[in-house]
């Protein structure tokens, strides 16, 4: 697989998740894994690597879908200019 210049758009819209404080996650930034807004390690090949963050309480947030956003891994609203 040869290096992709541009995220993969997984979808123009925001994931809604639940996440826990303080657990570690994995949000995909090439838009190429199964288990989106996750990382399922389909990114290798592609020069894109997951962004990891920490939430740092439970409850819903936005992840982005579109894989554009300039607030990793939150949601800013690129999809809409897309």
């Amino acid at each position: 697989m040869s290096e992709q210049r541009e995220p993969h758009v997984a979808q123009k819209a925001p994931y809604a998740v639940e996440v826990e404080a303080g657990k570690k996650y994995f949000w995909c930034a090439c838009g190429l894994s199964k288990k989106q807004p996750f990382c399922d390690g389909s990114h290798k090949g592609s020069g894109f690597a997951p962004t990891a963050f920490t939430p740092e309480k439970s409850g819903t947030v936005h992840l982005c879908g579109c894989k554009h956003t300039a607030n990793a891994p939150y949601c800013d609203g690129t999809h809409t200019k897309l």
